[in-house]
């Protein structure tokens, strides 16, 4: 008969349970550790010694409670309790995950895998248990490292944009690599070009593009995300750059020559107290496009070789995605050159203007207009002339600069404000002439440029020039009159301060902007463009089509031959009426939510849109204002605007920006923003002399299209 696997027929089953015996216990690469009925070590084999110096002196006769405190286990209750239920129920567990931190080090972590088994004896009784440890740390690292890798080709690089590809490395690589991420890349890289390996370019202003820490999305780098700096001489940053060569920087020395207090990354390092770092350049297709930083100052354990080289692999997919955004937006920038839309854009449709515009290309300058819908049933009409002389054009500081007023007008900041961040860019320090110049350079005439934005639920129109030829009003009885705006300098010449022209406008006024090559004596007055308007160019709502107006007035405003490219831009205006907008105001309490969602419900229903967008809309008012009574203290405004689109707006005295997030299945909050974003076409933020207003667009269904006005309607809305 047998007992258990061992065969009493056989001679030799105790000479040979004998030698199984002895090789678990002394030549088994499995740490073996045996608990008595009360769980304390009684006997352990010689692999125990599982990582670092396992004191058996001192650990046999002691509790398992006991050792796994000993050896820092975060999860030692876990374990504790899972060694019980084997104790209690004779069943085995399999696979149970161990992490032990060195008692000498606590630094240095390693990962086991547990096999738990009951003894007991040849009658049923219990006594004890053995466990059987091996050490997996490398194969659970190196599975991590193949998830992230394996994750950064789906999460980064979802975009054919620099800055988003950046920010989409940062938030893969934190925290599962490392505390902090910053990705550096060279400017020029944002113009569609790069240093090589042997170019002196290596040594230019690399601008901030992505940046993440484990601190939360309220930390700022330095350079913040945007801004331009440079890698000082004799640093690890510039000898990573100058070498190309990643660099390990295990423990990072407080003391260190390199680090000064006195510069203002040093001293955000220092403050943070950041341990371990690692530098890794960003290469690809044999240019050099930036740094990768990776900083280690809240995880204890300092960064080895083996992370090393995960960030290179990781930073080397990074690096693809920047350069297929690079040249992206090269080839891009080139086709549009090429096809002249750089110069004519596409008009879009807007509840704001009517548009019509007409370009004459004479081969030479950079003269441009562009036409951005805001928020608020808004619209943003912009020109300028980034013309070089009569002999040479510069097409791309036109890009740049058109480039530039895009990414700011999507920021709804004032007129003012934009031009003087555009001054501000203008002004910079642009690189010695490898590649194509900046906004200005030394053989670059200054560019000029107008912003202009109108409104037409309050029929307001507010302009700021930067040295470019005021637009000229033409009324609906056909009175014709510049509007009165102090032009400012020039975009980098001279003090970068701009002044706001405000102008309530008639329902019907014609705005024209236009560049100084579209006249021989610029600029237009209205005494020179009376006798074409009327009764020739009837610039009316009862007169002709105003594509039409536009393209004759242009023929014959333009002198021969032109000096440079010319152009003309013609925006009819148009207003919202108080049936088309409703405003209330809300105290700051929490019944708001449920008084703003039945008033909106009332407005959409009187404005028979389908039930699905008032079901949408009233899911967006209430979100909003309960987070708007969540963080400001003041009252709290709501309106809608029907236009071809649906607006809503929430507005409140908090400054504080709100920021989407991903809420977890668990929370209770944080949800806001992400449903609006859901339910709408877009949505924003928008700063206001006191506070600041959350905004959504949806579209509207061709079952509920909004009404037309027929007749120019009061100046603002008021509350009903």
């Amino acid at each position: 008969m047998a007992d258990g696997y061992r065969s009493e027929a056989d001679p030799a089953a105790e000479e040979l349970g004998d030698a199984l015996l002895d090789a678990l216990l002394t030549r088994s690469p499995a740490s073996l550790h045996v608990y008595d009925r009360d769980l304390r070590l009684v006997r352990v084999n010689t692999a125990a010694r599982l990582m670092h110096a396992f004191p058996v002196d001192r650990m046999l006769g002691r509790r398992l409670s006991d050792i796994l405190q000993s050896f820092d286990i975060p999860d030692r209750t876990v374990v504790e309790q899972a060694v019980l239920k084997v104790l209690r129920s004779g069943d085995p567990a399999f696979d149970l995950p161990v992490r032990i931190r060195s008692r000498h080090d606590p630094t240095v972590e390693a990962v086991a895998s547990a096999i738990v088994l009951r003894l007991q004896g040849s009658d049923g009784t219990v006594l004890g248990v053995v466990a059987t440890l091996t050490d997996i740390t490398a194969r659970v690292r190196a599975e991590a490292g193949l998830r992230l890798l394996n994750e950064a080709t789906t999460r980064v690089g979802t975009t054919l944009d620099v800055f988003r590809s950046a920010a989409e490395f940062c938030d893969l690589a934190v925290p599962r690599l490392a505390d902090t991420v910053t990705v550096d890349v060279y400017d020029t890289v944002l113009r569609g070009h790069a240093p090589t390996p042997d170019s002196r370019e290596r040594e230019a202003a690399l601008r901030r593009a992505g940046f993440r820490s484990i601190a939360g999305p309220q930390q700022e780098g330095v350079p913040r995300v945007g801004e331009v700096d440079t890698y000082p001489p004799a640093t690890p940053y510039r000898a990573a750059l100058d070498t190309l060569a990643p660099k390990l920087i295990r423990r990072l020395n407080p003391d260190a020559s390199w680090l000064d207090p006195r510069r203002r990354r040093d001293a955000q390092i220092l403050a943070a107290g950041a341990h371990s770092m690692l530098l890794v350049p960003i290469r690809a297709r044999g240019l050099v496009l930036g740094l990768a930083c990776f900083y280690r100052w809240r995880n204890p354990i300092p960064f080895d070789h083996k992370d090393l080289a995960l960030a290179e692999q990781l930073t080397a997919h990074a690096a693809l995605c920047v350069d297929n955004a690079r040249q992206y937006g090269r080839e891009r920038s080139t086709a549009r050159l090429l096809t002249g839309r750089l110069s004519r854009p596409d008009s879009p449709r807007t509840d704001a203007v009517d548009l019509a515009h007409t370009y004459l290309p004479a081969g030479t300058g950079g003269a441009w207009f562009d036409v951005f819908p805001l928020s608020g049933a808004r619209i943003a009409l912009v020109a300028g002339d980034a013309a070089t002389g009569a002999d040479a054009a510069d097409p791309a500081a036109m890009g740049e600069l058109r480039a530039a007023v895009e990414a700011l007008a999507d920021l709804d900041l004032p007129p003012e404000e934009i031009l003087e961040r555009l001054h501000d860019l203008a002004s910079r320090p642009q690189p010695a002439p490898a590649g194509p110049p900046g906004l200005t350079s030394h053989d670059t005439a200054p560019a000029s440029c107008l912003y202009l934005v109108y409104d037409p639920v309050t029929r307001l129109c507010t302009a700021a020039s930067a040295g470019h030829p005021a637009p000229l009003l033409v009324h609906p009885n056909g009175q014709v009159e510049p509007l009165d705006i102090a032009l400012g300098p020039p975009l980098g010449q001279g003090i970068g301060h701009y002044r706001t022209a405000e102008r309530t406008l008639p329902m019907g006024t014609t705005l024209l902007l236009y560049n100084t090559a579209l006249v021989a004596e610029p600029p237009i007055t209205p005494q020179s463009l009376h006798g074409r308007v009327s009764p020739a160019h009837p610039i009316t709502t009862a007169g002709p089509s105003l594509q039409a107006l536009c393209d004759s007035l242009a023929r014959d405003l333009s002198p021969d031959p032109l000096p440079h490219d010319a152009f003309l831009l013609l925006a009819r205006t148009r207003t919202l009426g108080p049936d088309q907008t409703n405003i209330w105001t809300f105290p700051n309490a929490p019944t708001s939510a449920s008084l703003a969602r039945k008033a909106a419900t009332a407005q959409l229903a009187d404005w028979k849109l389908d039930a699905d967008v008032v079901d949408s809309t009233a899911l967006i008012v209430s979100e909003l204002v309960t987070n708007a009574v969540r963080y400001a203290t003041g009252p709290i405004q709501v309106r809608l605007i029907l236009g071809t689109t649906l607006t809503c707006e929430v507005s409140d005295d908090s400054s504080t920006a709100p920021h989407l997030r991903r809420a977890l299945d668990t929370d209770e909050n944080g949800r806001g923003l992400f449903i609006t974003a859901q339910l709408t076409r877009r949505w924003g933020v928008r700063s206001a002399r006191r506070g600041k207003a959350i905004w959504a667009e949806q579209e509207l269904h061709p079952s509920s299209p909004p009404p037309t006005p027929d007749e120019p309607a009061p100046t603002t809305a008021g509350t009903r």
